[in-house]
């Protein structure tokens, strides 16, 4: 589980692959320091006032919201694809109920740069303090959008994260490669 420093827009094409086909793992941590692990399909990444910025959006109704409210800070993990079913798993259960990291048996990595740990298991990592945040609006998004994706009206809020580090595991970036 050697993590090596590179440059963050190295390994997006792996990043981007990946979380249009089964997801990437947010990790956020509460106060009271327990970690969480969500998973999301919706981000992007570039640069944003100068800044390598990690975008991602949290709806108000999720455990992580709470916790990136508390702690502004979150990392971004990369999945190898033999973790397709943990993946599903931390999309479909809540931090408020179980603690994925121990009902999954993986690893909680202290990250160099922030309070949420790296998921050791994950191949790629961004590690981010979040500089902006902003909620969806309603009366300025395009109305296929809302009726797409906010049947309920649950709004996301964006998080804008500047990547302090990101690290890769050399021996399992291969596994991402296509």
């Amino acid at each position: 589980m050697a993590k090596i420093t590179v440059g963050f827009a190295d390994h997006l094409k792996e990043t981007y692959r990946t979380m249009s086909r089964d997801g990437i793992l947010l990790v956020s941590q509460s106060r009271a320091g327990r970690p969480n692990i969500m998973t999301i399909g919706w981000g992007s990444a570039g640069i944003i006032w100068g800044k390598p910025i990690f975008i991602v959006l949290v709806r108000p109704s999720r455990y992580t919201y709470g916790c990136v409210e508390q702690v502004p800070e979150f990392t971004v993990n990369v999945p190898t694809p033999d973790m397709k079913e943990m993946v599903k798993y931390c999309g479909t259960r809540s931090g408020r109920d179980v603690d994925k990291f121990k009902e999954l048996g993986l690893t909680a990595l202290k990250s160099a740069m922030v309070e949420p740990p790296l998921i050791g298991e994950c191949a790629i990592h961004y590690e981010c303090r979040v500089v902006h945040s902003n909620d969806v609006l309603p009366d300025e998004l395009a109305r296929q959008i809302i009726t797409g994706c906010y049947p309920q009206g649950d709004f996301h809020r964006v998080y804008f994260g500047e990547i302090l580090r990101t690290c890769v595991d050399a021996d399992k970036i291969l596994d991402l490669k296509e």
